[in-house]
C-alpha cells in the first residue's frame, strides 16, 4: 500500500488527509471524526481486522509503537495534561466498527470535575473503589 491508502475493506475508508497525524507501512493515525476531546486520535494496523489481537505479532508492535509515536505528537500540537488510552475489543466492550483501533484521547486539568478511575467509568457503580 501506498502513502495514505487504505483497504476497500476498511469501514474508514476513506480518510481525508488533513486528518492524518502520521503514517509508516503497516499503520495509519488519524484525528477521530467524532472526538469527545481536542486532539482525540485513532491508530489503526492497514491490515483490517476486526480485534487488533487477530493482527501477525509484528504488526500489533507496529500498532503500538505508533501509538507512543502519535501521543508524542499530540503532546506537542495540543499539551495536554495526561492521555487514555484503549481500545473496544469486541461488541460487548462496545466495539462498533470491524476495524481493530486504538483511541488516544488527550484529558486536560479540569475537563472532569473528577477524573479519578478513568476508564473504570465503563460501570459508573465500579468506579469509585477508592471509597470502599
Amino acid at each position: 500500500m501506498t502513502l495514505f491508502e487504505l483497504s476497500s475493506e476498511s469501514p474508514f475508508q476513506p480518510v481525508e488527509p488533513d486528518r492524518i497525524l502520521y503514517e509508516d507501512d503497516d499503520t495509519l493515525a488519524f484525528y477521530d471524526g467524532f472526538p469527545i476531546s481536542p486532539g482525540h486520535a485513532l491508530v489503526i494496523a492497514k491490515q483490517v481486522t476486526t480485534s487488533l489481537f487477530e493482527l501477525p505479532p509484528e504488526t500489533q508492535t507496529a500498532v503500538w509503537r505508533t501509538v507512543s509515536t502519535v501521543r508524542d505528537l499530540l503532546q506537542q500540537r495540543h499539551q495536554p495534561d495526561a492521555f487514555n488510552i484503549g481500545l473496544n475489543d469486541g461488541p460487548a466492550a462496545g466495539q462498533t466498527i470491524d476495524h481493530a483501533h486504538i483511541h488516544i484521547i488527550p484529558r486536560y486539568a479540569g475537563d472532569q470535575p473528577d477524573p479519578r478511575g478513568g476508564v473504570r467509568w465503563i460501570f459508573p457503580e465500579k468506579a469509585r473503589y477508592w471509597e470502599e
